[in-house]
């Protein structure tokens, strides 16, 4: 797998909060989606992202923790399906592509589990997080590409 360090530039984003079960993520996914929808924030020009504070394999369901996220650069308003500003910050990250099903991120097990331990390096203190290269209902899983971003000291 071809790992790229990157100097990952602060990102205003406007966010989803998810808190709970996994299986439930895609429901907060589709708060985020139809305020997007609303502001007509295209893909083509918002990038998508998942910052995972948690993995879902080590913590209590209750405990799992990710923020669905889209590039956006304005305040937000008060609103009923709770989207809320946020930023990514700058950090300095290693980056894998994952290629598929966004179920099983082999991406960021290899990350993790392989380049880390080889690399010499030291995570960084954000989580990591997932560029959702591509997005949208006609986006077969096969088809899916992600990037996963792993800070670094």
């Amino acid at each position: 797998m071809d790992v790229r360090i990157v100097d990952f530039p602060e990102t205003r984003v406007a966010v989803a909060e998810h808190c709970g079960p996994p299986d439930l993520e895609y429901e907060t996914s589709k708060k985020l989606i139809g305020w997007r929808i609303q502001h007509h924030l295209s893909p083509a020009d918002h990038r998508t992202y998942g910052v995972h504070y948690t993995d879902p394999l080590l913590v209590a369901p209750a405990d799992h923790r990710v923020d669905f996220c889209v590039t956006y650069d304005q305040p937000i308003q008060p609103n009923t399906l709770g989207i809320v500003n946020k930023t990514i910050p700058a950090n300095r990250c290693a980056v894998a592509r994952h290629l598929g099903s966004r179920r099983f991120n082999t991406a960021a097990v290899y990350l993790y589990r392989e380049w880390l331990p080889k690399s010499g390096e030291e995570l960084g203190t954000y989580p990591i997080f997932f560029h959702y290269v591509n997005v949208g209902p006609s986006i077969p899983e096969h088809e899916m590409i992600t990037d996963v971003y792993l800070p670094l000291r």
